[in-house]
């Protein structure tokens, strides 16, 4: 029995269907890997800065330093605070030497960049300074996510920047 033209239109529409759909099938499944290695890798990235920070507050001397490349820099709240990793190691060792270094929380944390190097901005909340920016720069070298580039920050209100500027201007002339 011969099939009449509209049968023949509605298989080939069917398989047409049909093919496009298994083709959305293996594209998502070829993509899925690489979505699921993007987040890997952000949760590894995450973890790298988590550990600094947890390393800081118990004055793990050794692994808060190994977290860092050998060839760092790390900017602090005074404007006199641009430490190679080495300084920043000097200046941390009787912080760090009770097992008790400096404590800042995370509040939020944004991402930026792909590939090797990624860059990052989080709020940290200190019980001394209050709100703090964390900015920086990560590197992933020999497999191994390192921080290339640490500045802190305090984070001043607009309503008081006006005075705040005045003191530092004040201790400035000291």
């Amino acid at each position: 029995m011969k099939e009449n033209q509209t049968t023949k239109k509605v298989k080939q529409f069917v398989s047409l269907e049909v093919l496009i759909y298994l083709g959305l099938v293996i594209l998502v499944l070829v993509l899925r890997p690489l979505e699921v290695k993007a987040d890997d890798q952000q949760v590894v990235i995450d973890a790298l800065l988590d550990g600094l920070h947890q390393d800081a507050h118990e004055g793990n001397f050794e692994s808060y330093f190994a977290r860092y490349t050998s060839d760092a820099i790390f900017l602090g709240t005074d404007k006199t605070e641009r430490w190679t990793i080495d300084e920043l190691k000097a200046y941390a060792k009787p912080a760090f030497a009770d097992g008790n270094g400096w404590t800042y929380s995370v509040v939020e944390r944004n991402w930026e960049g792909d590939g090797d190097i990624r860059w990052f901005d989080e709020i940290l909340f200190n019980e001394k300074l209050g709100h703090c920016r964390g900015t920086g720069v990560v590197k992933l070298i020999n497999d191994e996510w390192k921080i290339v580039h640490y500045a802190l920050t305090m984070l001043v209100p607009n309503a008081i920047a006006a005075e705040v500027g005045v003191q530092t201007q004040k201790a400035d002339k000291q």
